[in-house]
């Protein structure tokens, strides 16, 4: 069913008297929205994803060593890190409805987007502040500065999200969208690939980064997303808004944001087509937000994908991400929006699936080891694995692999003491030169026994080691070693029959994982905020974007806690496979979304919200 672009305020009323409903879009109004992508995406790319984290692991170890006390409560690094971001995110989640509400009914929209942009552009530059502060308050810097970003970049998000219904007609709503996550896949990622050259080539004579460049990348990626957010504010005009209430104190307008949310959550009967799509965006969009934030850490720790891999596909996700949002536009003009959305709900399926069966290839070679061990004249040499060079083998103090480094590995010279942690014993592999290229080691002379407790000692770890022409070990948890998992048996048969005959190392797998989640993620998420987009009243669109950005804040947190539980009780791929049932339960619901009635419904709300009789 066709929706008219117009309805009359009386039956049999000259067309000319008619009220807009759904206006056409401006050209530069829209490239303006788009570049609000194309600047923003800098801070998720090269902040969130690619250099803060690392920075941040290093800092808090430097001043704390692997734990710190907060409030009576010990944690470690990367807990109080996920904290930070979690309490931000809640507090935008809960906010949200709110904001979008008083938007709504007075022309602020394109403030709030200018007030918040300002705080998370403002706190991304800030962040490059921190080697200025004492040793012992930098990682804290990071982490408050980091927590304020997201709270600028979350909360901006609801009101540029309820730009989109303004910005053009529901039938340029697909190509709007898709066309804003180009933008940002295609800006996030050119300044990603300069900050990747920056720390490559930008490196003094003993091999080491230079000590301004990681707060440069921090500095730029801030400047980057407020330059370009300059030409939204410049091109993008505020919505009208028609009976707009007088200005109200923080009180009052707190009074009637909360009446006019239980308002909408009881009108379920009025727009159950878009709650019934609320709904099933919750599943398929926290499984879709599981896999892009849970997609590195599941890379690194269960793949054993090196930081250059990891680099390189998001590199290559930014990349193959901007056309791919483009042709879902096509397609989504030839099929409908939400087979479109359907069509790439059913790839995520089978890329989760794909997932399981990804496995690094089992060692063939001595060189492939992570410890290389090699017995000339009656002495022991030892030579590192090069993806060693940034390893810290204690990974909690007191723990198994601290007992280990310092009772099995430092007595032998495989390990050395790290004097640059505070008051904490922290083991790190010798063998490395000031260049950070792997050297031999003399062990000197070493009995049979000796060795041999040595190799044994490696069988309960995640690392590997090889005796040239003789004993190799893998440890139980080292990413080849398969078959005690309860979904081994897939990845452990593709790699046989798939894998390794086609010789594909897991960096180059990892690409090929990367390179199916661009081509899906444009599509899903700009298809499924302009199929949100076209059945919500422009009269309401940032009340209803309010309650969007609710339930995908919310859903950040389930999916991640739900593959966190799976882990715990199973394994990773169980995770994984968990996270494959939460996009295909949004998928089926999807089934009972009629987007026709839904924005039908959007128009006779818009229609009742201007006075005008139907």
């Amino acid at each position: 069913m066709l929706i008219p672009l117009y309805f009359a305020a009386k039956v049999g009323e000259d067309v000319s008297e008619t009220v807009e409903l759904d206006k056409q879009s401006d050209p530069q109004a829209v490239r303006g929205y788009a570049f609000y992508d194309w600047g923003k995406s800098a801070f998720e790319t090269s902040v969130t994803v690619a250099v803060l984290p690392a920075w941040y692991a290093y800092l808090f170890l430097k001043a704390n060593g692997l734990t710190t006390e907060i409030g009576s409560i010990e944690m470690t690094g990367d807990a109080v890190w996920s904290f930070s971001v979690a309490f931000g995110t809640l507090f935008v989640a809960m906010i949200s409805p709110s904001l979008g509400v008083i938007a709504d009914r007075r022309a602020i929209k394109m403030w709030w987007l200018r007030v918040l942009t300002y705080v998370g552009a403002g706190s991304t530059f800030l962040l490059a502040f921190a080697p200025v502060l004492p040793v012992d308050t930098q990682w804290l810097w990071l982490m408050v500065f980091f927590m304020l970003a997201n709270v600028g970049l979350n909360g901006a998000g609801v009101f540029y999200n309820a730009l989109l219904p303004h910005i053009g007609s529901d039938d340029e709503m697909d190509r709007i969208s898709n066309l804003a996550f180009a933008y940002g896949y295609l800006g996030g990622g050119i300044l990603l690939l300069i900050h990747i050259a920056m720390t490559l080539t930008l490196v003094d004579e003993s091999g080491s980064m230079y000590d301004w460049v990681i707060p440069s990348i921090m500095a730029s990626s801030g400047a980057w997303w407020f330059g370009f957010a300059l030409l939204t504010f410049k091109w993008v005009p505020e919505p009208p808004i028609e009976n707009e209430m007088p200005a109200m104190g923080f009180v009052e307008s707190a009074k009637l944001a909360l009446t006019e949310i239980r308002k909408t959550i009881s009108e379920v009967h009025k727009f159950r087509t878009l709650f019934i799509y609320m709904l099933a965006y919750f599943f398929f969009i926290d499984g879709i937000n599981s896999v892009t934030a849970l997609g590195g850490i599941f890379g690194t720790t269960v793949l054993g994908v090196t930081t250059f891999w990891l680099m390189i596909t998001i590199l290559f996700i930014q990349f193959v991400g901007a056309p791919s949002a483009i042709g879902f536009t096509k397609l989504a003009k030839k099929i409908g929006t939400k087979r479109a959305l359907n069509v790439s709900l059913v790839g995520w399926v089978i890329l989760c699936f794909a997932a399981l069966s990804f496995a690094p290839l089992e060692y063939t070679q001595h060189s492939d080891y992570q410890i290389q061990l090699e017995e000339n004249d009656g002495e022991w040499h030892y030579i590192p694995h090069a993806d060693l060079v940034d390893a810290e083998i204690a990974v909690k103090e007191g723990g198994f692999e601290q007992d280990w480094a310092k009772n099995s590995l430092a007595p032998s010279g495989i390990a050395v003491l790290n004097d640059d942690y505070v008051d904490s014993e922290i083991y790190q592999w010798a063998g490395f030169d000031d260049k950070d290229k792997p050297v031999s080691v003399n062990l000197g002379q070493q009995s049979s026994d000796n060795i041999s407790a040595l190799i044994a000692s490696f069988e309960d770890t995640r690392y590997s080691v090889s005796i040239i022409e003789g004993d190799k070990v893998v440890g139980i948890d080292h990413p080849t070693n398969l078959g005690d998992g309860a979904l081994d048996f897939i990845p452990k048969t593709v790699r046989t029959y798939v894998w390794e005959p086609l010789g594909l190392f897991i960096g180059l797998q990892f690409l090929i994982l990367g390179g199916a989640m661009g081509t899906l993620l444009g599509g899903s998420q700009g298809l499924a905020r302009s199929m949100f987009g076209q059945m919500v009243p422009e009269t309401r669109s940032a009340e209803f974007f309010g309650f969007f950005g609710f339930f995908g804040k919310v859903a950040a947190f389930i999916g991640p806690l739900l593959y966190g539980l799976m882990t715990v009780m199973f394994d990773s791929r169980v995770g994984i496979l968990s996270i494959a049932m939460l996009i295909l339960i949004g998928a089926v619901m999807m089934r009972w979304v009629d987007v026709d009635a839904g924005r039908k419904d959007a128009m006779e709300e818009d229609a009742r919200n201007r006075g005008i009789d139907l």
